[in-house]
């Protein structure tokens, strides 16, 4: 059965800057939106280490945590395990689990129809007797579950660590991975090519990955079966929750005269972008307006739609926030709407700074509306990208491509910094390569020395970056709609 995301899932965006829709843009240090296999590993190992064995007599506050140890026992170990059986009763529910190695019992003979063609495929199963079964009691009202029997003897041999890993039970793709994955099948890629993309984007040698190039096979088949349907589905889901959140925005209009908001519709009638503010936000911006930051990091897998966010800055360097919008594209038309709508939000009154991500369809758009805004595309929306696109094309020169960088930004004179980058293309060979044309192009919006002078407050500093990226992580718990969210963010 086909069923959409029960969750609201946001992501930062991936999609690079440079045009190139193949091309994508890693995040280091953010585990939940690049792929978390290697840091997740090193987590298992580190914990394995100090890990006791299951005995008779341990407790554990659920099955679920009870096979949860039992699995990371069994990893550290050399095998996986399954579920076995599990007994029911009406007064306590499932009040026992069985445990099992993964080559515990046989496998059961198959008869084969007669004419048709099966492959044999060897079973796994050789009668193991390593095991954990627990029991449940119920003590003072509390549920307990106590390991009742245990054996850890084997009558098989025990893998290593590279080859545990490749057990079904712990291959796994995840989110980031998938997303990947998927973009570079429609692109065409056939499965090996994928693959091989994938380890080198990690910077990992061939074999490397939590799964194997038949899982990825399997994902993308599978995916391409209920697609459709799915697209069905999140298409419904996407219109009712917008027009939800459309009806949010009149209830609070209604209940607050002071609360602004605007959208647009499609030539089918239905909500496309949809913009809002508060009272205390168009105050705020009153005072603290000077200079604003437009946040465009994250989308919205479930609904395909790009967040933003106006966000300024108080006297303590604190994040204001001063109003947000959701777009169905990332063109500059989209973009020119979002700016027209904001302005309009704080009555007429441009910023005499704007900060944003490296973005040229954005740029275009604050040429467009914002004629008398000073740009500038903070240096710690840059350095992230560039951390993704050079290591691997630079391999063990990118430590000194990255110092003469840093110099690069900092440099004074826009006749030096001339001066010093064509120095810098030159000895490391990046003359044809389009993220240096890019960075090149909107140099003007990030140098130090094009944009001194500008008035940025604190808001370039690591800090205030930090604290505007735990505010937007706070509004981006799991909602199940998009009402949900306009309620979290409010």
């Amino acid at each position: 059965m086909t069923s959409v995301p029960s969750k609201n899932i946001w992501i930062r965006r991936q999609q690079c800057p440079c045009g190139d829709w193949k091309c994508y843009v890693t995040y280091e240090g953010d585990a939940e939106e690049t792929s978390i296999s290697s840091q997740l590993v090193k987590n298992e190992s580190v914990q394995s280490e100090a890990m006791v064995a299951p005995y008779v007599g341990m407790v554990f506050k659920s099955d679920e945590d009870a096979f949860e140890y039992y699995g990371n026992f069994a990893r550290k170990n050399g095998f996986s395990i399954r579920k076995e059986r599990s007994r029911l009763s009406p007064q306590l529910g499932i009040y026992k689990r069985d445990f099992v190695c993964y080559r515990s019992g046989f496998a059961p003979l198959r008869k084969k129809p007669t004419g048709e063609h099966h492959r044999d495929r060897k079973s796994v199963r050789c009668g193991c007797d390593a095991k954990m079964y627990l029991s449940k009691e119920v003590i003072d009202g509390v549920s307990q579950w106590f390991v009742v029997q245990f054996s850890n003897v084997h009558n098989h041999e025990l893998l290593e660590d590279d080859q545990v890993r490749l057990l079904p039970a712990y291959r796994k793709i995840h989110e980031a991975d998938q997303e990947r994955i998927l973009l570079l099948s429609k692109a065409g890629f056939p499965i090996h090519r994928i693959v091989k993309v994938l380890e080198l984007e990690k910077g990992i040698q061939g074999g490397q990955l939590p799964f194997l190039e038949r899982d990825v096979r399997n994902f993308v088949q599978n995916r391409k079966k209920v697609v459709q349907e799915n697209d069905a589905l999140l298409n419904e889901k996407r219109e009712n929750d917008t027009m939800e959140l459309l009806e949010a925005c009149k209830a609070t209009k209604e209940a607050d005269q002071d609360f602004v908001y605007d959208y647009t519709v499609d030539e089918n009638d239905k909500v496309e972008n949809i913009a809002w503010s508060y009272g205390d936000s168009v105050n705020s911006y009153t005072m603290y307006g000077d200079v604003v930051y437009f946040d465009t990091t994250y989308r919205s897998i479930t609904y395909d739609m790009l967040f933003g966010a106006w966000i300024g800055i108080d006297n303590n360097g604190r994040p204001i926030f001063f109003g947000c919008v959701l777009l169905q594209d990332e063109t500059m038309r989209s973009f020119a709407w979002a700016l027209q709508t904001f302005i309009s939000f704080m009555k007429g009154r441009c910023p005499q700074t704007i900060s944003t991500d490296l973005d040229p369809g954005l740029r275009d758009a604050i040429r467009s509306e914002l004629p008398s805004t000073k740009h500038v595309m903070s240096i710690w929306n840059i350095l992230p990208k560039v951390s993704s696109w050079f290591p691997l094309q630079l391999g063990s020169q990118y430590a000194e491509f990255k110092s003469e960088f840093d110099a690069l930004y900092r440099l004074e004179s826009t006749e030096d910094f001339e001066l010093r980058w064509n120095q810098m293309v030159s000895i490391f060979g990046l003359g044809s390569d389009k993220h240096i044309t890019l960075l090149y192009s909107l140099r003007t919006s990030w140098a130090q020395s094009y944009v001194r002078g500008y008035f940025l407050a604190r808001m370039v500093t690591t800090t205030y970056s930090k604290s505007v990226d735990a505010f937007l992580k706070g509004i981006f718990s799991a909602q199940t709609s998009l009402r949900r969210f306009f309620e979290q963010e409010d």
